[in-house]
């Protein structure tokens, strides 16, 4: 209720600790101003209290109402009713080939390869709000997940739904989902161009050369990101499949064609990178994210309602009906 509330003259609130001195002072000078008479005994006259002289601080407690709302109001309070309006002065399209062959099932990332970058590239799309942002999956060959769209729902929904299934042709067919992620980005007119490329293996199937794809992301001016996943060594990967339908792992060799993936990326003016953890795989992510940043520029509304207006008038008749009081029916009190 009070989030856009604020006060433009806050220091005025110091103005309260005097209230206390003039409540001290109107007792002191009260006290002064009553006229006292000792006697011995009272029982010979006839006292009779009234109601109304009782009722005289009222007068004082209503101007101390009226100052603390004049204090209050010298405080200026006021809500804040605020705009914003962003516009990117440079635009990023981004496309994420993402490699979903059963390898990528392998358990050196935890849960598995495929679930950590999952979890990593939501993150790295919701950072990127100026950002229009494509999906790619390739195994044995590539298809486009989701086109560039400025619509993160639908990309977080996609890259959700990204999973190892048996519909692809098995194998990695980078070339293959690379020259996909660059006929996304081709017709572009954005002032950047970036395609994210992930896999775990070495290039052995699929029908377009990774250099020739290579070749035509210079040619569109894309810059190429690779990622090379996996663990120095051995990892629990699939291995076959049980006659019941179960994938079934066991401990192999991680290949990654490295030599390659540092190819595309120099030739592209992009970088290499190599995940071989959980935590490694999120510096990567950030890493992008900091060297592809959009220029964006936001302005802000300011929309003021100034509410001491009602305070003063409150003061005022408060201080008024004092008077009036004071000049009628205390009159003879006072």
């Amino acid at each position: 209720m009070f989030a856009n509330f604020t006060f433009e003259n806050p220091e005025f609130f110091w103005l309260f600790l005097l209230l206390p001195l003039a409540i001290a002072w109107y007792v002191w000078k009260r006290n002064k101003q009553t006229a006292e008479l000792k006697i011995s005994t009272t029982k010979g006259f006839k006292v009779k209290s009234g109601f109304l002289p009782k009722l005289r601080p009222v007068l004082f407690l209503l101007r101390l109402l009226a100052l603390s709302f004049i204090i209050v109001a010298m405080a200026r309070p006021r809500t804040v009713d605020v705009s914003t309006e962003t516009s990117s002065s440079q635009g990023i399209d981004i496309v994420m080939a993402i490699d979903v062959s059963a390898s990528m099932l392998a358990r050196d990332l935890q849960p598995n390869r495929l679930d950590a970058l999952k979890a990593v590239a939501e993150e790295f799309v919701k950072d990127r709000p100026g950002d229009r942002i494509g999906l790619v999956a390739y195994a044995g060959e590539s298809f486009t997940k989701t086109p560039i769209t400025s619509d993160k729902t639908i990309v977080l929904n996609a890259l959700e739904d990204i999973e190892y299934n048996n519909v692809l042709e098995n194998g990695t067919a980078i070339g293959s989902g690379l020259a996909t992620a660059v006929n996304r980005l081709k017709d572009s007119e954005a002032e950047s161009k970036v395609i994210i490329l992930l896999t775990d293996g070495v290039n052995n199937s699929g029908f377009i050369d990774p250099n020739t794809a290579s070749e035509l992301a210079v040619e569109f001016g894309i810059k190429v990101y690779t990622i090379g996943v996996g663990s120095n060594g051995m990892a629990l990967s699939p291995i076959a499949m049980s006659p019941g339908g179960r994938i079934q792992f066991g401990r192999v060799q991680v290949e990654i064609d490295e030599e390659l993936l540092k190819d595309i990326a120099a030739s592209t003016g992009g970088k290499y990178f190599r995940a071989t953890d959980n935590e490694k795989l999120e510096e990567i992510y950030n890493e992008i994210d900091s060297l592809e940043k959009t220029e964006i520029e936001e302005f802000r509304y300011y929309n003021y309602d100034e509410k001491y207006r009602p305070l003063i008038l409150l003061a005022g008749i408060l201080l008024l009906f004092e008077i009036l009081l004071r000049l009628t029916l205390f009159r003879s009190f006072i």
